[in-house]
């Protein structure tokens, strides 16, 4: 079932096109993990979702409902995570859950969702005396308090240590565990990666693809990279005239072999016969780090704890 459907979303702002003809789908019970660089649009689009921005043309429809023409109905099946900035200093924990209940016609439990991120014992205690993680699975109680089907995650761990980064993680796919889809706006390809069922990279407004996170970095490059030192001569040709073998570098005693298909056991076959032992040999691994810079031709780039980019 389609838990999500954007359609050709267009939007701008004077003579800025924020988004430009963008399509994707979000099957329920998918994390959707959407990436691109800064001002790529990416929050214009999460925001038209959630029908806090009108689009220009194209359609939006969350669980079958526009989030425009059906404002309260999508309000009340989307749960979106507040930015740090909306809370008072001095409000508790428990009293932002009441706040944000009463909201809704049947808004969640609140102990069972303070039981579940973990925030029970910090039910007392004052928003500017949690740390950066409490912080954090805070906002995603606050997002999930309405009994949401879809909850939007944007820039979720930016200035969480790494410790307290994947305890969200885990925190994030417990909820999906519990039937909530998620579409998660991140920086962190790590994140992503780890986090999300299929990813959508826009760039200049536009969707650059969609894939799963594996295929993604099967897209961006064929390549492979084995690395490996050797304790004696080498004659390069041995691996030279390899057919999956498109490139040889040495550095010293160090070797640097680039291919394609099954390069690593073509590079061990070849070394086996010529009856030499590699030593520290690896395979360098792509990553979406790498997709990324394939398909948008730029490094990603990490936001500093106080950056809130909006696209």
């Amino acid at each position: 079932m389609t838990a999500l459907e954007v359609r050709n979303l267009h939007k701008r702002y004077g003579r800025h096109i924020a988004v430009d003809d963008v399509s994707f789908t979000v099957e329920e019970g998918e994390i959707f993990g959407i990436i691109g660089p800064n001002g790529a649009g990416k929050t214009t689009t999460v925001e038209c979702v959630a029908g806090l921005r009108t689009p220009d043309s194209g359609s939006v429809s969350v669980l079958g409902l526009d989030p425009v023409k059906d404002r309260a109905e999508v309000r009340e099946r989307l749960g979106v995570q507040p930015q740090e900035s909306g809370f008072p200093d001095a409000i508790k924990v428990a009293e932002a859950l009441e706040l944000y209940s009463s909201f809704y016609r049947d808004p969640a439990d609140r102990r069972e969702l303070l039981e579940l991120l973990g925030l029970t014992e910090k039910r007392d205690t004052r928003y500017k005396a949690l740390s950066g993680g409490q912080k954090q699975r805070l906002s995603i109680a606050l997002a999930l308090v309405g009994n949401p089907k879809v909850a939007i995650l944007d820039e979720l761990t930016t200035g969480l240590d790494p410790q307290a980064r994947r305890d969200t993680w885990t925190l994030v796919e417990q909820v999906r565990d519990t039937g909530v889809t998620i579409l998660l706006v991140t920086h962190f390809m790590d994140e992503a990666e780890r986090l999300s069922d299929r990813i959508a990279v826009i760039d200049g407004g536009r969707v650059a693809a969609v894939d799963t996170p594996a295929g993604l970095i099967a897209r961006s490059s064929a390549e492979q990279q084995v690395r490996f030192r050797v304790s004696q001569p080498l004659d390069r040709s041995v691996l030279t005239g390899l057919p999956d073998v498109t490139g040889v570098e040495i550095t010293d005693d160090r070797w640097l072999v680039t291919g394609r298909g099954q390069l690593l056991s073509s590079v061990a076959g070849a070394l086996a016969r010529a009856q030499v032992v590699a030593e520290e040999l690896r395979v360098d691994q792509r990553n979406l780090d790498d997709a990324f810079v394939a398909f948008t031709g730029r490094a990603p780039q990490t936001p500093e704890p106080s950056d809130r980019t909006v696209d």
